[in-house]
């Protein structure tokens, strides 16, 4: 694809966020119930907004699902509330879904440093973006986050995942971003102007959020990372995690509580390897075997594990 400079845009030309929002520009007049109708109003049109771009989403699940089935990660570039929302994704895998923490790698400009305290000139550096892209491999995906479309941390990133065969995904609320012209797939959202011009933590930010939520969850369900709809891969870590492996088993099963927690403590905690030693009535070291040789599908290694039972 040919190279497109998205800072080469003239200054007079805004992303759709950063314009005024016609239906709020007496928002600092209007007593405080208005004002938060005002902010309705524009969150109800979001869910919309990102169903129009299910089609491109799918895309990219698709790409981020052939990714991890063949041994490789995915990795989330963003700076500012797309990079803190790309944080909190790919960390909340880890305990949901039982991910290893190098499957879903979430890059944010400053690091995370600047997660509570902001250091805003960072995303202006698409050199910095570039280096923290530099150990991608061939066959890893790169998911961008940017409200405008060519934050040039994400766009530096983006590039170097490119450079080295990496698959490219672009997730913005700028349907028109030329950038987007630049990666495998482009996921723009027509979100529009925010309540407050520019303040790209709202709509733009709920609309990353639902974007990011629908992404990981849809991959994990296409890797094997759940049964049915239950999130079979939880680790038994704490008291809580305990207690929600033996109910999901319990679901799962259709077995009594007492079972299922002998199981999962036989199985050491390990959601999936007590679900399959109990579905496929075999030992929990055959089971463990079974989805080792599955990468961790839960329906395959069901499979597996019946056949040799």
């Amino acid at each position: 694809m040919p190279h497109i400079d998205p800072l080469a845009a003239p200054p007079w030309v805004v992303a759709p966020t950063e314009e005024r929002n016609p239906a709020t520009v007496g928002i600092d007049l209007a007593g405080t119930l208005d004002v938060l109708r005002m902010i309705n109003d524009e969150d109800a049109k979001v869910a919309g907004a990102v169903r129009a771009v299910l089609p491109a989403l799918a895309e990219a699940i698709d790409l981020a699902t052939e990714a991890l089935g063949g041994g490789h990660c995915v990795h989330y570039f963003g700076a500012g509330t797309s990079g803190r929302i790309a944080l909190m994704d790919a960390a909340e895998l880890i305990p949901t879904f039982g991910t290893d923490p190098s499957e879903v790698v979430a890059h944010h400009a400053g690091g995370t440093e600047a997660v509570g305290r902001p250091i805003e000139n960072l995303e202006d550096d698409e050199a910095t973006g570039a280096n923290d892209a530099a150990g991608l491999r061939p066959g890893d995906v790169a998911v961008g986050l940017t409200a405008s479309g060519r934050t040039p941390y994400v766009v530096g990133a983006l590039r170097t995942a490119r450079a080295r065969d990496a698959r490219t995904i672009l997730m913005s609320a700028n349907p028109v971003a030329a950038f987007g012209a630049e990666v495998d797939v482009h996921v723009g959202v027509a979100t529009g102007p925010e309540v407050i011009a520019g303040s790209t933590r709202m709509k733009a930010g709920t609309a990353q959020k639902m974007l990011l939520n629908a992404f990981s969850t849809a991959l994990m369900v296409r890797t094997g990372r759940t049964f049915s709809n239950l999130m079979v891969a939880v680790g038994a870590r704490n008291a809580k995690l305990r207690g929600r492996v033996v109910r999901i088993l319990v679901e799962a099963t259709g077995l009594d509580a007492r079972a299922c927690a002998e199981a999962a403590e036989q199985a050491g905690g390990d959601g999936r390897v007590a679900l399959v030693s109990l579905l496929a009535e075999v030992p929990v070291d055959a089971a463990r075997e079974a989805l080792a040789e599955s990468g961790g599908a839960v329906r395959q290694a069901l499979a597996l594990a019946g056949r040799r039972s």
